[in-house]
C-alpha cells in the first residue's frame, strides 16, 4: 500500500473539543476520511473508507465507545 500525502489537506477539529488539547483532526479526502492526533501533526494518520467512517460515527453518537 502506498503512503498517502496529506501534506495538502484541509484538518478541522470538532467544535466540541475542549482546550486541554486532547483532541483528533479530521480531513475529508476525494474517497475517504484522515484522523489524526492533534498533538502530533506530522505523525501517522488513520484512513477510513466511508463506510468504515459512517459506522465509526454511528457508534459514537450510540455511546459504543463510552466508558461504563
Amino acid at each position: 500500500m502506498n503512503a498517502l500525502d496529506l501534506g495538502a489537506v484541509t484538518w478541522r477539529t470538532s467544535t466540541r473539543s475542549g482546550a486541554n488539547g486532547n483532541c483528533v483532526e479530521v480531513a475529508q479526502l476525494t474517497n475517504a476520511v484522515a484522523l489524526r492526533d492533534s498533538k502530533d501533526p506530522s505523525g501517522p494518520a488513520l484512513v477510513f473508507m466511508p463506510r468504515e467512517w459512517a459506522a465509526f460515527i454511528e457508534g459514537a453518537k450510540d455511546g459504543e465507545f463510552d466508558r461504563g
